[in-house]
């Protein structure tokens, strides 16, 4: 404040003005594209997954542990979501802390804030303007993760439909709509890592933690999100919306997650810049060996997040209805059944079979775990579900065993388990090309909160 004071003196004696924003900005965006390893990322993020998504989509091998990895032979809209998934767990907690956690720090590792103060006469606009200048290049690496993923799977698979989550079967239009949907919620944590990145730069000055704080954030809440928590705990991590684009991507849009996500990472990026903010302002810019605000930063940073969560916790908790860890045994029952029928159709195309409805079907899940032997509900991959269904003109029932493995997050990937011309591993010929059977594996989504289908 000291600095502060004596610059607005300063500033009244001899009517000189403070540099605008826009100049600042302007200045502080040329000084980080000036960077070597910032244009290294901006190329690499616009070139490397369109990359990566031909050569995986030309492979034999797919990335079927990766969310749509299995579909990425049949459709160039699987390889954007691939590359979304490990953008949001790895990829761009690494590039914020890139831009977002040494925008700061950079100045005191230089000692150039006496000059910089000096130039623009305002730490309240020096501040905005880095926030902004770092914001920017963050879109622009996100943008280029987006647009180069969808580039390279279009030219090499080509603009063929999406199966979604819950085996129904998206046009092209649909599932351009729903990716570009689903990178633009992503942005929300987004900001919530980039305004974590900027309070440690500020909080932590010249220390290597500062830089590295976003990505261990990120890295903490992914941890977070492996393990049986409650769902209202889950929900209340910012990092949640990472992982909760998946709801759009089932024939009714599981939304609830997904806008509590992007609402709690909101407000965690709002609260985070304003304690930064407020840090900024608060220190000496004439000590030449500061090194970080010390206590400061623990009873005006981490204290005020700490309370933020507990506060987020409380009012998830209050306003949705949902226990434990949300998975329960009704609700794999009619993931599982909604899949099976969606796919069930989509094969008997392929086969060249007489088409059936869903209502025609009537497909029923009957699930247990770990044998019956204990509750049936909660993560695991000792979930058992046995499939139903009739076909119309034939008496007898059609059944299917799946052995599912259940992520603390609801995603689900059944392996069909008998019988072996129903749910076993055969190639099937579509217009992309020969496809392993829809039936064999597939993946499916849990909705933690309340079920958008009854029955």
């Amino acid at each position: 404040m000291t600095a502060t004071v004596a610059l607005d003196d300063v500033d009244k004696g001899t009517g000189a003005r403070p540099v605008t924003v826009a100049r600042g900005y302007r200045f502080e965006l040329v000084k980080l594209v000036s960077q070597w390893r910032i244009r290294l990322l901006v190329l690499a993020c616009w070139i490397a997954p369109a990359l990566f998504v031909a050569a995986v989509s030309q492979q034999s091998t797919l990335p079927v542990d990766t969310l749509f990895g299995r579909w990425m032979h049949a459709t160039g809209w699987a390889g954007p979501l691939v590359v979304l998934g490990f953008a949001g767990t790895w990829a761009l907690p690494l590039l914020i802390s890139v831009v977002a956690g040494d925008v700061f720090a950079s100045e005191d590792r230089l000692g150039t804030w006496r000059h910089l103060l000096v130039a623009v006469r305002s730490p309240r606009r020096i501040f905005a303007a880095k926030a902004l200048a770092s914001l920017t290049v963050i879109l622009l690496l996100v943008a280029g993760l987006a647009c180069s993923s969808a580039a390279g799977g279009l030219a090499v698979v080509g603009n063929q439909p999406l199966v979604g989550l819950d085996g129904h079967l998206l046009t092209p239009a649909d599932a351009a709509g729903k990716v570009l949907l689903a990178w633009v919620c992503v942005l929300a944590p987004t900001l919530a890592l980039a305004a974590i990145g900027l309070l440690g730069s500020v909080a932590l000055g010249r220390s290597p933690m500062g830089l590295l704080l976003p990505a261990l954030v990120a890295l903490v809440m992914q941890l977070a999100q492996m393990l049986p928590l409650p769902v209202t705990v889950r929900l209340a991590l910012p990092g949640y919306a990472f992982i909760a684009w998946n709801g759009l991507f089932t024939s009714q849009a599981q939304l609830g997650p997904l806008l509590i996500g992007i609402v709690v990472s909101l407000a965690w990026a709002v609260t985070a810049t304003a304690l930064a903010y407020l840090l900024f302002l608060r220190r000496d810019f004439t000590n030449p060996s500061y090194d970080g605000s010390g206590r400061r930063a623990v009873t005006v940073g981490v204290l005020p997040l700490a309370g933020l969560l507990a506060v987020t916790v409380a009012v998830v908790a209050g306003a949705t209805p949902a226990t434990g860890s949300g998975i329960e045994q009704d609700k794999v029952q009619r993931s599982v059944a909604t899949a099976f029928a969606h796919l069930y159709r989509i094969q008997t195309r392929q086969l060249n079979r007489p088409d059936v409805t869903e209502a025609q079907l009537k497909v029923t899940a009957e699930c247990t775990k770990g044998g019956g032997k204990v509750a049936a509900q909660g993560p695991g991959n000792d979930w058992r579900c046995t499939v139903s269904w009739h076909l119309p003109g034939v008496e007898a029932t059609g059944t299917a065993i799946y052995q599912l493995d259940v992520t603390a997050d609801g995603r689900f990937v059944a392996d069909g388990d008998g019988p072996k011309e129903v749910n076993g591993y055969f190639l099937v010929r579509t217009p992309t090309g020969d496809a392993p059977n829809p039936l064999w594996q597939f993946d499916g989504n849990v909705e933690l909160l309340h079920t958008t289908r009854k029955g």
